[in-house]
């Protein structure tokens, strides 16, 4: 069997991840807005009577949307399954669990650094995968971060290349912020933002391997 993979991501990491493995996707980038979607859950967990919308449920949540967004589209045209993700980091704040995902400016990149160095978050990436006939599933990838005592030239000299502002957390373990991750505790594909052993872990749900989407 051969399957032909759409990504709903524009992450070039995410990319390099399933290239790196052997997959060669198609890539088509959602119109989710995500500030709105997670809001109106918010409401909902409120209404029922529930706390706020565990980080877990957030990025699944979002993967979700991504995914289902882009394979109503065009691009999903002879595609045989549609994968989207999403990432957060949930950091210890001083009212209780944070839950990130990118800063907005550099200023916020740099207070995110404060906060993070010398500490711990835990990376939170959710995937939701579509096959062509709607048969759908999804999990949510968690792993354990750790990382290094930053001084502020340091942080002054990684938020200035821009990469901090590029992605979830201010981080990346595969780039300039690899040297600043001292060590993790679970999935590394899952801290780059796609968790290659759950997404074969999805596949064979969908009765799909992963040799059957090499290139």
């Amino acid at each position: 069997m051969s399957a032909r993979l759409l990504l709903a991501s524009a992450s070039p990491a995410r990319l390099a991840t399933l290239r790196s493995a052997g997959i060669e996707p198609a890539v088509a980038v959602s119109g989710v807005d995500e500030p709105a979607l997670l809001a109106d859950a918010g409401r909902r967990a409120t209404a029922a009577g529930r706390g706020p919308v565990p980080a877990t449920e957030q990025v699944l949540l979002l993967a979700r949307a991504k995914a289902e967004d882009v394979r109503g589209g065009p691009a999903a045209e002879g595609a045989d399954l549609v994968l989207g993700c999403d990432s957060m980091l949930e950091m210890a704040g001083p009212a209780g669990p944070m839950v990130v995902g990118k800063p907005a400016d550099a200023a916020e990149a740099r207070e995110r650094w404060r906060a993070m160095r010398g500490g711990s978050g835990v990376l939170h990436t959710g995937h939701w995968l579509i096959r062509s006939d709607g048969e759908a599933t999804g999990a949510t990838s968690s792993t354990q971060v750790h990382f290094a005592d930053l001084d502020e030239q340091e942080i002054d000299a990684y938020v200035a290349t821009g990469e901090p502002l590029r992605v979830a957390g201010a981080f990346t373990i595969d780039g300039l912020g690899g040297p600043f991750v001292t060590g993790i505790e679970g999935d590394h594909h899952g801290v780059v933002g796609l968790s290659l052993p759950l997404f074969r872990e999805l596949l064979g749900r969908l009765g799909v391997t992963i040799p059957d989407l090499w290139s």
